[in-house]
C-alpha cells in the first residue's frame, strides 16, 4: 500500500520534540564557543581554502568549455560525474576514516583534489574533465565527512548549533572567494588552474601542523529507505527534487552565464548571489519555520523561487531580471534543505533521527546526480533559457507536493517542533550532526519508557 494511504499500519512513532526557546547566550557556553573555536581554527581556515578552490573549479570549467565550445548537454554530464563521485565517497569515507583515521584521510583526499585540478588543464576534453570530477566528488565527500565529524565531536549540545553555523559561514564566504579569484587571470590559460590546485595543497597545511587532537569516529544507527519514505514522504520528495536544484546552480550556473554572453566578472556576480541570498535568508527562514507549519514553508519559498526563475527565463534580455532570478532561487532553495530535514525529524523518534537524516542526505546526492544532465539537455533544446526553466519546473513540483502533503495531514503545533538547524547544502555529515542534536534534546525531556503526547498514532506520516 502506498505510504500515502498508511493509517493503523505505520511503524513509525511521532515524537514531539521540545519547545523552541530564545535565551540569550549564556557566559560558559560563550566560552566553550571560544575554546572550540580555538581547536577548531585549522579545520575551519583549511575547509575555506578548500572551498574557495571548489567554488573556483565549477565556475572556471563552465567558462573554459564555453571557450572550448563544448556541447552544454556534454557539460552537463561532465558537471554531473562531481555528484556520482560524492554519492560514492559519502558511502567509503567513513570507513577510511576508521581505518587510518581524520587527519591522513583529510590530507590525502587534498592531495587529490590538488592533482586533478592540474589535470583539468593538461588534458582539456570532456571524458578526462569528468573523470576527474568524479574523483574531485569523492574526495570533496570524504573532507566533509572529516570536517563535519570533527566539528561535532569537538562541540558540546550547548555550542554544537553556533559552531556549525560558523562552520556553515565559512563555507559560504569560501564560496563566494572563488568567484571572486575567478577575475584574476585568463580562464582559456593555465594560470587558475594551478592556482586553485596551490589554495587546495595549502589547505591541509594546518591541519598537519595542528596541535590540536582529531576525535574518535562515532558509528551510527542506520534506517532503510523505505522506512524514510513511509515516514516522511515530502522529506524524501523534497530531498531528491531539491537535489536536481543544488546542482545545477552549483554545476551549471557558469554555463549559463557563458551561454548568453556574460564576461568572468559578471559570472562570478552570478553565482554569488545565488550563495549571498541564502546566507542572508538562512536563519529567518529557520526562524518563521519553527513557529508554523513547515510545509507552509516550505511551500512559500518554492512559491517564490517558481515566480522569480519563471521572470528570469520569460525575461532574459534584461541583466536585472537575471540577477533577481538567481537571487531569489538561491535565497529560497538553499535554506530549504534545512527545513526538509528538521521538517522529517518533527514526525520521528529520537532514535531515529540521526540515520533518517542520512538518508535524506544520500536521496539528495542521488537527485544532485541527474541534475547538471537535464539541465544541459534543456539548454540543448530551449537555449541558455533551458536553465531557469528547469529550476523553476522542480520549484513548482515541491511547492505543490508539499501543498498536496497540507490535504493528507493535519500539522503539528508550532510549539511542539524540533529546533531548526541551519546547514550546509552539500556536506554529508552534517545532517547526521543536526539530527543528533534534535536526538539528545529530545531525550533530556522524557524517560527510557516514553510516550507520545497527544497525537493519534495511526495518522499518516507526511
Amino acid at each position: 500500500m502506498s505510504p500515502f494511504f498508511l493509517r493503523g499500519n505505520s511503524t513509525v512513532c511521532e515524537v514531539p520534540c521540545r519547545k523552541r526557546t530564545f535565551n540569550f547566550p549564556n557566559p560558559d557556553v560563550c566560552v566553550l564557543m571560544i575554546k572550540v573555536l580555538g581547536n577548531s581554527w585549522a579545520l575551519f581556515l583549511g575547509i575555506g581554502m578548500l572551498m574557495v578552490g571548489n567554488s573556483l573549479q565549477g565556475s572556471l570549467l563552465g567558462v573554459r568549455g564555453n571557450i572550448e565550445q563544448f556541447d552544454p548537454s556534454l557539460m552537463g554530464y561532465v558537471m554531473s560525474a562531481y555528484f556520482a563521485g560524492f554519492l560514492g565517497g559519502s558511502w567509503m569515507a567513513p570507513q577510511m576514516i576508521r581505518r587510518v583515521g581524520y587527519v591522513r584521510v583529510f590530507a590525502a583526499l587534498a592531495s587529490l583534489i590538488s592533482a586533478a585540478f592540474i589535470i583539468y588543464a593538461v588534458f582539456v576534453t570532456p571524458l578526462a574533465w569528468g573523470l576527474m570530477r568524479f574523483v574531485v566528488g569523492f574526495c570533496f565527500s570524504g573532507v566533509y565527512v572529516v570536517a563535519e565529524s570533527w566539528l561535532n565531536n569537538s562541540a558540546s549540545n550547548e555550542n554544537r548549533g553556533q559552531t556549525l553555523s560558523a562552520y556553515m559561514m565559512i563555507q559560504m564566504f569560501g564560496i563566494v572567494m572563488g568567484q571572486a579569484v575567478l577575475n584574476i587571470a585568463d580562464p582559456g590559460g593555465y594560470d587558475l588552474f594551478v592556482l586553485m590546485s596551490v589554495i587546495v595543497s595549502l589547505s591541509f597545511a594546518p591541519i598537519l601542523l595542528s596541535a590540536s587532537p582529531a576525535p574518535l569516529s562515532d558509528d551510527t544507527e542506520r534506517m532503510t529507505l523505505r522506512e524514510l519514505y513511509d515516514s516522511s514522504p515530502l522529506g524524501c520528495v523534497g530531498s531528491f527534487l531539491l537535489g536536481g536544484i543544488f546542482s545545477s546552480m552549483f554545476g551549471m550556473s557558469a554555463v549559463y552565464g557563458a551561454q548568453i554572453g556574460f564576461g568572468v566578472d559578471k559570472i562570478a556576480f552570478f553565482v554569488s548571489l545565488m550563495y549571498v541570498t541564502a546566507l542572508v535568508f538562512q536563519y529567518p527562514i529557520g526562524w518563521i519555520s519553527d513557529h508554523m507549519d513547515r510545509r507552509k514553508v516550505i511551500a512559500m519559498c518554492m512559491i517564490i523561487a517558481t515566480l522569480a526563475t519563471a521572470m528570469g527565463s520569460m525575461f532574459s534580455e534584461n541583466v536585472l531580471y537575471i540577477y533577481v532570478a538567481a537571487a531569489a532561487l538561491g535565497g529560497m532553495a538553499n535554506p530549504l534543505y534545512s527545513l526538509l530535514i528538521a521538517h522529517t525529524n518533527d514526525y520521528l523518534p529520537p532514535s531515529k533521527m540521526a540515520s533518517a537524516s542520512s538518508g535524506l542526505v544520500f536521496i539528495n546526492g542521488v537527485g544532485a546526480s541527474f541534475g547538471p544532465i537535464l539541465v544541459g539537455y534543456m539548454m540543448g533544446w530551449f537555449g541558455p533559457d533551458g536553465y531557469f526553466i528547469f529550476n523553476c519546473i522542480l520549484c513548482a513540483l515541491i511547492a505543490a507536493y508539499a501543498i498536496f502533503r497540507m490535504t493528507q495531514r493535519a500539522a503539528s503545533a508550532p510549539a511542539d517542533n524540533g529546533t531548526f538547524v541551519a546547514l550546509p547544502t552539500r556536506g554529508a555529515v552534517i545532517a547526521e550532526v543536526a539530527a543528533e542534536l534534535y536526538a539528545q534534546e529530545a531525550l533530556e525531556e522524557r524517560d527510557d519508557d516514553w510516550q507520545p503526547e497527544g497525537e493519534n498514532l495511526s495518522e499518516d506520516k507526511t
